[in-house]
């Protein structure tokens, strides 16, 4: 089976707050702030293991996360030199055989505000979260993207524009999802920032679903 790819995405800035949710839910090399990283998400799943020897074997990147989902695979690799991690994934686009355009566009399939959370709201998003708590009050911004690699794009571009809290992210699944909190003015220019940063991103587009 050709392997397919669904996302690419180069970050040459890894916000402190993405890197430090990496890491509470890595199980490999943990990132610091600022350095460059590289989400790459593909089907069949189980490519991704052939997709992660070529990154280490021809550049000296360190992979914080690797995935195998039922049907996606995810790998983010990382390095201080950003010339490493754009080496990896020339390396790894030679070795599936395609284009960085052809990845697949970001869908948005949810964007939403939720302002001056409620308590018990709240307290239900905090026992699920691997980021930082929301208060009562708070703002809350919730989207949803496919693929999935890409909610970890909208996370850096958000915290990159606005005081904001990264409640919790996760880049890799059918869908992918992020939450994040603050005053309602941070959280509206976190929202617009994550919005346009997918919205920016060329590919193809996802084909429509057909029912058999």
């Amino acid at each position: 089976m050709a392997t397919s790819l669904r996302t690419y995405v180069f970050l040459d800035s890894l916000q402190p707050q993405l890197a430090a949710h990496i890491c509470t839910t890595c199980r490999g090399y943990f990132p610091v702030p600022y350095v460059a990283s590289l989400f790459v998400e593909i089907a069949p799943g189980m490519a991704i293991h052939g997709i992660i020897d070529v990154a280490l074997k021809q550049t000296k990147v360190h992979p914080a996360t690797l995935v195998v989902e039922r049907a996606y695979g995810m790998l983010e690799v990382h390095s201080d030199d950003k010339g490493e991690v754009r080496s990896a994934g020339e390396a790894i686009l030679r070795h599936i055989g395609v284009a960085e355009e052809d990845r697949l566009k970001p869908k948005l399939v949810s964007n939403t505000v939720i302002r001056s959370i409620e308590p018990m709201h709240a307290m239900i998003l905090d026992k699920i979260r691997f980021g930082s708590m929301i208060e009562p009050g708070q703002s809350l911004f919730i989207l949803e993207t496919e693929p999935a690699a890409y909610a970890a794009l909208a996370a850096n571009e958000a915290e990159k524009a606005a005081n904001v809290r990264l409640v919790d992210v996760t880049p890799f699944g059918a869908f992918g999802r992020l939450y994040m909190a603050g005053t309602e003015s941070e959280i509206d220019s976190a929202a617009q920032a994550a919005v346009e940063s997918l919205k920016a991103i060329k590919g193809k587009e996802i084909a429509p679903f057909k029912d058999k």
